[in-house]
């Protein structure tokens, strides 16, 4: 049997479908990570800057399509009411009212620094300023915030509208918050920029791509399948050559029949 599965003719069988099989399971491989892809979440067609005025308003909850639409906002920074948002990457986000010059005012993440006695934070723009950013969701608060009292004075945990609401009294503020991408003009000193991601949508998974990972995989098992059928054939029919080849022998009766000539009556 094993001269017959490794003749030449069997052992190129044999090479074509280990390169058959193996192309096989690539290629539907490919096509699933393909399929896998187009449900991932990718980014969408990212507008220009619009006026950050026509995304918010006070007293409305911003709608979840505008959140990470690039913004500006022109004003003048109020650096007396400047917080602290702890816990965000082992350091601190500024947070700056913006007042917009119409009765109203954003709350603007200028950057990140490292402690409270960087540079940074001091050095709060004076006189108008435009700034463009991302606009960015009010923070939630979960079930157990910390108490005001637990932190620093000028320090919060979140930036929530919600919160901000009370610490800035007198301030009509519009929902959510803008994380600064650039400032005009730049600060004198100028905190590290908080990275802040394009706005994504969800993806449609390609159910066709799943059905030729299918179908190529479903190939190679008819690869293995024919494969299976060719050596099985090829043993037979090398078992029965060699049948008929070997030489009969005269049975015992025939043997005696011959030996035993029959006699003439007379």
């Amino acid at each position: 049997m094993l001269r017959t599965v490794f003749t030449p003719r069997m052992v190129a069988l044999h090479l074509v479908t280990i390169a058959v099989l193996v192309a096989f399971v690539f290629l539907g491989r490919w096509q699933l990570g393909v399929f896998e892809d187009s449900g991932r979440p990718h980014a969408t067609t990212d507008p220009a800057p619009v006026a950050v005025q026509t995304l918010t308003e006070p007293g409305k909850h911003m709608t979840t399509d505008k959140a990470g639409r690039r913004v500006t906002a022109t004003g003048t920074f109020d650096a007396d009411k400047q917080l602290l948002v702890a816990g965000r990457d082992d350091g601190f986000w500024l947070l700056t009212p913006l007042d917009l010059g119409d009765g109203t005012a954003v709350p603007i993440v200028r950057g990140w620094v490292a402690s409270p006695s960087d540079p940074a934070v001091a050095a709060v723009p004076e006189g108008q300023v435009t700034v463009t950013g991302r606009l960015q969701h009010s923070e939630q608060i979960d079930g157990t915030p910390r108490k005001s009292r637990d932190l620093p004075q000028g320090q919060v945990e979140t930036v929530s509208t919600a919160e901000l609401i009370n610490l800035w009294r007198g301030t009509r503020l519009r929902d959510g918050y803008v994380v600064a991408i650039d400032q005009t003009p730049p600060p004198a000193v100028a905190p590290k920029p908080v990275p802040v991601a394009a706005p994504t949508e969800r993806g449609a998974f390609n159910w066709r791509n799943l059905a030729y990972a299918l179908q190529w995989w479903a190939f190679a098992g008819f690869a293995v399948f024919m494969w299976f059928h060719l050596v099985r054939d090829a043993i037979r029919g090398r078992g029965k050559k060699e049948g008929d080849d070997t030489p009969r022998q005269p049975s015992s009766q025939a043997a005696d029949t011959v030996a035993q000539p029959e006699s003439n009556p007379r």
